[in-house]
């Protein structure tokens, strides 16, 4: 009798099945934790489920006209994967794809994910010591086989993110406008904005983005402004061949720029945090003066965008364009407010008829506050995250939670960033959620099960710490409202300190802090492990003085140092406006005297 061949033999359809529907690490969303995964675990027992087509995240969902990071792209890059290539000093949407997508390709993730796969629901359970994960298949091959399947895994990261879910404004008879509307987070590119009348709600960051776009081809544009930003400029710029060529090249030069773009946008921290202080003053002064002179002669316009409310208390703006944007003889702001929405157009307050448009733009942002919605994740005893935080989402150290054994969160509760790059933050979490893992996994070498959790007065405490120095900080202020905050003023987004602050809070794993059960499947036992497990960080400080730059690069020192200058500034004014923020002072001495 023949012999039943490979695919159809019992043993290695079992074995296809178990590779399928069993993991030790279950990541949703995210890259960095994959790949710090993968450097202890090289072929590991990992799925990473993406939602969409591709890798990206934010950069692969958010595809609307003029979409940009205000953040340094040198600074936008992971440390262990710099880029040398980026064309511009502030990235734009279809290259960060490009860069992120080039790192999945180098580290093999798509070895290992499953796209267009949403995670519906993830349980723990307690008798097995594992996550179940059931998914739902969005569409692909995938979906023609069935809807969804559950699989198990030792340990779950959530990458969701804060922003994730477009938040859509509680305007009235919104759904009977006849025209079209869509939200900045779902752009139809397929529809035409040539010759329409165009409306878009919102002035926040990605407002400022779309507004200058959409009025070049529109037949004219209404920007619904409610609340004033603070508008700093951004002087973007065009990174030359021969720099690019040097940062290839030139290892120490291209980790200076980094420290010095560190520097630079570490130092905007006490302007955006402390209402009070010089550096808040002087950033307001820069605002109004970058606004006064893109808006001459237009003191009604002035007023109009004018904050009354400190710099940091909401997201800062940086554009160039934005504001000449209000001087087209085709584009309006209207301050009014909005009464209710038409079959034709939009009332607004105080007006007795319509005002007709053809397109509704929603630049309203993101559900801030629910972090894994529509996920629905359970705990211990069946305990769900929604229960659990009450509407008043926290984690220790933004990224665990009481009573979610073996689950961490990257950008969780109390972790984002207003003044650097939140890569920053997401590489320190990776870190110490990868030590945890290793624990987990270390224990099953063994034929056992490890489980662990912040204890909850660990959790209390720290949070408790956190809020004082949050409510003493401009994101606190009363006098305005962001997506960091709730209704009721209390700060679940935002970190209080710096990058490195975090970055050092993090560089430690207290075990004490942690609830730390084995079992073996007939007795658990409660763990003491070692005090503390120390990760360290990234630093980004150079290990290379300035002199020790100077003698091994003396043929092209006024030219580095030129470059250096011109890596953040295109005309004296910059320079003048960064380093008045910056509270290193020695890298504006040296560009000064290298003029």
């Amino acid at each position: 009798m023949a012999s039943k061949s490979p695919i159809h033999d019992d043993k290695s359809h079992t074995l296809l099945r178990e590779k399928h529907n069993n993991a030790n690490l279950v990541i949703i969303g995210g890259m960095c934790a994959a790949i710090d995964h993968l450097r202890t675990h090289k072929n590991g027992k990992l799925i990473i489920f993406e939602k969409g087509g591709g890798f990206g995240g934010t950069w692969h969902d958010n595809v609307f006209p003029g979409c940009c990071c205000d953040v340094y792209s040198n600074l936008y890059s992971f440390s262990f994967e710099q880029n040398p290539d980026w064309t511009h000093l502030y990235p734009d949407q279809e290259e960060i794809l490009a860069y992120l997508t080039s790192v999945a390709q180098k580290y093999d993730l798509y070895k290992y994910v499953r796209f267009n796969t949403t995670v519906d629901e993830a349980r723990w359970n307690e008798n097995k010591n594992r996550w179940g994960v059931t998914v739902v298949i969005n569409g692909g091959k995938d979906s023609e086989y069935g809807s969804g399947y559950t699989v198990t895994s030792d340990f779950l990261i959530s990458c969701v993110g804060q922003l994730n879910i477009p938040k859509y404004p509680h305007i009235a008879d919104l759904d009977s406008f006849e025209g079209k509307v869509m939200h900045s987070a779902r752009w139809d590119w397929s529809y035409p904005l040539g010759g329409k009348k165009i409306a878009i709600v919102g002035t926040g960051a990605t407002a400022a983005q779309i507004v200058p776009e959409v009025a070049k081809v529109a037949d004219h544009l209404t920007v619904l402004q409610r609340t004033p930003a603070w508008v700093i400029p951004r002087h973007d710029s065009i990174i030359s061949e021969w720099r690019k060529s040097l940062l290839r090249h030139v290892q120490p030069a291209r980790q200076w720029f980094r420290t010095e773009s560190m520097k630079v946008r570490e130092s905007f921290h006490e302007a955006v945090t402390q209402a009070e202080s010089a550096k808040a003053k002087q950033m307001q002064e820069i605002a109004l003066a970058h606004m006064r002179r893109q808006l001459p002669d237009r003191p009604d316009l002035w007023k109009k965008f004018t904050p009354s409310y400190s710099p940091g208390c909401k997201r800062s703006v940086l554009s160039d364009d934005y504001y000449p944007t209000f001087l087209r003889e085709n584009v309006t702001l209207e301050t009014s407010p909005i009464s209710r929405i038409t079959k034709k157009g939009i009332l607004f307050h105080g007006q007795e008829s319509e005002t007709e448009f053809d397109l509704i733009v929603l630049a309203t942002g993101f559900e801030t506050f629910d972090y894994m919605h529509p996920l629905k994740v359970f705990g211990c005893k069946g305990r769900s995250l929604t229960e659990i935080w009450h509407g008043l989402p926290r984690a220790y150290k933004g990224v665990t939670v009481e009573d979610i054994p073996n689950f961490g969160m990257l950008f969780g509760p109390n972790t984002n960033l207003s003044h650097n790059s939140l890569i920053l933050v997401i590489e320190a979490q990776s870190r110490y959620i990868s030590t945890l893992v290793d624990a987990v996994l270390d224990v099953k070498t063994h034929g056992k099960h490890l489980s662990l959790m912040p204890k909850l007065e660990v959790i209390e405490s720290y949070n408790l710490d956190l809020q004082k120095a949050l409510s003493k900080t401009s994101f606190a202020d009363p006098n305005c409202n962001s997506w960091w905050k709730n209704s009721e003023g209390i700060i679940t987004n935002n970190w209080s300190g710096t990058a490195v602050d975090y970055q050092n809070l993090i560089s430690d794993v207290i075990w004490e802090d942690y609830e730390i059960k084995e079992t073996d499947g007939s007795k658990t036992f409660v763990l003491r492990r070692k005090a503390s497990t120390h990760i360290g960080r990234v630093k980004e400080e150079t290990h290379l003085s300035t002199s020790t730059l100077k003698s091994a690069f003396v043929k092209s020192w006024s030219f580095l140092n030129w470059l250096c200058c011109s890596w953040y500034s295109q005309e004296d004014t910059q320079y003048e406006q960064i380093h008045k923020l910056s509270s290193d002072s020695e890298h504006g001495e040296l560009s000064k005297n290298n003029k």
